[in-house]
């Protein structure tokens, strides 16, 4: 047997030491990207003019008819949502993220841009599929985070990264309604503060660290391939699907990962609907023409309260694969009951307040699915569970439109 010299034992100590420092990295260097990420998504949803766009795709600086919102601009973002989410959810792993993430902020961009200067009817349709790619590109911001930090830090950084929408979309909602309110600014100024809002987030997204590997087509990272002086070759982009069929075989096979995924794609759906149409429902409950709306104000109150449950979800102990399901069901029948009280109830504020308890809860559960899959999955990436669900849940609304 060989014994290695004193000039080999020094080069594996280096590279073993190269390997230790890289495997640290994620570890140690998570709060810069999360916290750029954050900003990001702060920025990107804090949208003072989102609350009121029924009502300003029906007043004057638009012009357009009930029917024409709600049959023949609302369902393109629905379409184009499905349509896209797939190749998006592809090219984010074979792109590394980041430029998906940039695709999302520059197509938010576009979509303030044409809300505030296209018109008539076609116009808004592509103003709802370039919405459609700002929306399917989120799965980029929220599956990013996860290629460069430690698993230790799942819990903290889901929390962060959806309280920073969260709180982004509350603070433009206050805001919005302030301005309407008290200010008495036009609905268009509103919109001009979002397309500055969404600029700021497209500027901020561009210092976001490019991640080394992905989970699929750049798994190795750059420094191990260097090690020895060997280069690994690129998975092959057909291997590369086979592996990702077999990972979601693998991964549905669990019977908790199906029951939540199933639970996401009906919820997902559902809210979508309510999202999309609560505001022509607020418009037959009490014209906005006729008095004062307070959309702002309610979304603002649900977002706020939904971050912070969301946030809390980050401190939380509890065994969610014991109570996960019954927590599921209980509150999938509250609701149930908070959409079915809102479309009975004529008077505005039941209305408002079975709204606000809705999106609590919707979105507490969102984030305790996200964590069980990101925690108890962790081999599978959150796109490739979230993907499949999101897929049903727009076809579902497709067919429902």
């Amino acid at each position: 047997m060989e014994v290695p010299g004193p000039g080999s034992r020094r080069a594996a100590a280096a590279a073993a030491s190269r390997l230790l420092r890289t495997a640290r990295a994620p570890h140690e260097c998570w709060v810069l990207p999360t916290a750029l990420l954050c900003t990001y998504g702060f920025f990107a949803s804090l949208r003072p003019s989102e609350p009121f766009l029924t009502p300003y795709l029906l007043g004057p600086d638009k012009n357009l008819t009930e029917r024409q919102v709600f049959n023949e601009i609302y369902p393109v973002w629905t379409y184009s949502y499905l349509l896209l989410l797939f190749p998006v959810f592809l090219a984010t792993d074979y792109l590394r993220y980041k430029p998906v993430v940039l695709l999302q902020g520059l197509s938010l961009i576009v979509t303030w841009f044409m809300l505030l200067y296209a018109q008539g009817l076609l116009a808004v349709q592509f103003l709802e599929f370039f919405y459609g790619i700002a929306t399917a590109t989120e799965i980029a911001y929220y599956s990013y985070i996860y290629s460069v930090v430690d698993l230790s830090k799942y819990q903290k950084v889901t929390s962060y990264c959806r309280s920073a929408t969260l709180v982004g979309f509350t603070v433009g909602s206050v805001l919005g309604q302030i301005l309407v309110s008290v200010a008495g600014w036009s609905l268009f100024s509103l919109n001009v503060i979002s397309l500055t809002c969404v600029a700021v987030a497209f500027a901020v997204a561009w210092f976001l660290p490019m991640p080394q590997k992905s989970l699929f087509f750049h798994h190795v990272r750059p420094t191990c391939q260097g090690v020895n002086g060997i280069k690994e070759p690129t998975p092959d982009r057909l291997l590369v699907l086979k592996v990702l069929w077999d990972d979601f075989l693998m991964c549905y096979s669990s019977r908790p990962l199906l029951c939540w995924s199933v639970w996401w794609a009906l919820s997902t759906c559902g809210y979508f609907q309510v999202v999309n149409y609560t505001q022509g429902l607020w418009e037959q409950v009490l014209p906005s023409r006729h008095a004062a709306i307070y959309n702002g104000g309610v979304e603002a109150v649900s977002t706020l309260l939904g971050a912070v449950a969301v946030f809390a979800v980050g401190y939380i102990k509890i065994s969610w694969s014991t109570w996960g399901e019954m927590t599921l069901s209980l509150f999938s029948l509250l609701i149930a009951a908070a959409v079915y009280v809102m479309d009975t109830a004529g008077n505005i504020w039941v209305c408002y307040a079975s709204y606000v308890v809705f999106r609590i809860i919707y979105m507490l559960l969102i984030t305790i699915a996200t964590l069980l899959r990101t925690s108890a999955w962790s081999g599978m990436p959150w796109c490739l569970v979230s993907t499949p669900s999101l897929l049903w849940d727009c076809r579902r609304c497709s067919l429902s439109l």
